[in-house]
Parts: C-alpha cells; structure tokens; sequence
C-alpha cells in the first residue's frame, strides 16, 4: 500500500464575486433611489438614505462626499440596468430600442417622480444641476456607441455628433413627460427616429 499522508485540509472557501463591499454598494443606490422617490432630492440626506439601506451614515461617507455624486451614482446605475446599449445591427432599430428603453424607465412610477424632482431641483440646487449634467454626459458617452456603428455601417455620414444626434432623440420623450403630456407611444418614437435620420 502507499504510505504517503493524504491532505484532509479542507480547501479555502471561494470568495464570492463583489463580495460584501459590492452588495452594501447596491443596497445604498436601490435606498438613494427609493428615497428620491419618497421625499425628493431636497428632503433627501445620507442619514435617510443609511436608514434605508441599512447601513451606518459612515458607510456613505466614505463612499460619497455629497449627496449630489450619491445621486448621480445611484441613478447611473438604475439606468446601466433599465436603459441597456443595443446593438441589433441596424442604427433604426437601434435608436428605437433605446428611444423604447428610455420611456420604459421614466414613465415608471416611482422614477417619474424622480425626473420630475430633479428637473424641478436642478434649477435652484446648483450642486445637482452640476450632477445632472455629470450623469448625462456619462450617459451619451456610453450610449455614443449606437451611432458610431451606424457610421461604421454607413448608415449615416461620418460628420454627424454622436451626442447632439442622442440629445435630439432623447429631449423630445422628455418635453412629452414633462411638458406636453402627449402620448410617448411607438408611433412617436418611429416617427422621431424616422425625422432624425433625414437628415
């Protein structure tokens, strides 16, 4: 027989991906989310958001120096869920999905509420002014892509503005929510993106 020991050390247990840093993350920008729907941006605080998510208001702290970046964090990562990039081969059908996509998050009841906040805060609130306007230009940075493969495909000339052509298919979904309360249907959608591409 083999006399040699057999190793009965039991193997170190795996760490789960993330971990707990990861999970207390999430937990923090879902309760950003919720409260901002619950109270509004200028009744929102890291003491509201730490209840929430229960975790210590020094838990924010470390992870956030205002509540303005707490914001734009936690409503990046709503739309990184909500508002994915397509990428069905085709730019029309790639910026009605978006176009889809976008309505789909913002006519949701608790984040319209949210938009609306926001868009009423960002006015007077100049620190959440310079958030929103944080998490739009990451938004189109991210979002750009559909337009250059459409360019790559020569779907559309190489001259055009990834943002400024995105800011004029997004915009008017916003003017219908806010302002215009008219329909933000397919048939508006297909019909935006149909104009844009005139062009």
């Amino acid at each position: 027989m083999d006399d040699a020991k057999v190793d009965t050390t039991e193997p170190a247990p795996r760490r789960r991906p993330g971990g707990r840093s990861a999970r207390v993350r999430s937990a923090v920008l879902r309760a950003t989310v919720d409260e901002l729907a619950s109270v509004g941006y200028r009744e929102l605080s890291f003491e509201s958001v730490a209840r929430r998510a229960g975790v210590h208001k020094t838990t924010l702290y470390r992870h956030w120096p205002n509540r303005e970046a707490l914001v734009r964090d936690a409503l990046l990562a709503r739309s990184e869920v909500t508002v994915p990039i397509p990428d069905t081969g085709a730019l029309r059908a790639d910026l009605i999905a978006f176009a889809r996509s976008v309505i789909t998050n913002i006519t949701a009841r608790d984040y319209e509420e949210i938009v609306r906040a926001v868009a009423s805060d960002a006015r007077t609130e100049g620190a959440l002014g310079d958030a929103s306007r944080g998490f739009w230009r990451e938004r189109f940075q991210l979002a750009r892509i559909i337009v250059l493969r459409g360019v790559e495909r020569g779907e559309i000339g190489a001259d055009v503005d990834p943002n400024l052509l995105l800011e004029s298919l997004v915009g008017p979904l916003y003017l219908r929510l806010l302002i215009t309360r008219e329909p933000l249907d397919d048939a508006f959608v297909e019909a935006l993106v149909t104009q844009l591409l005139r062009h």
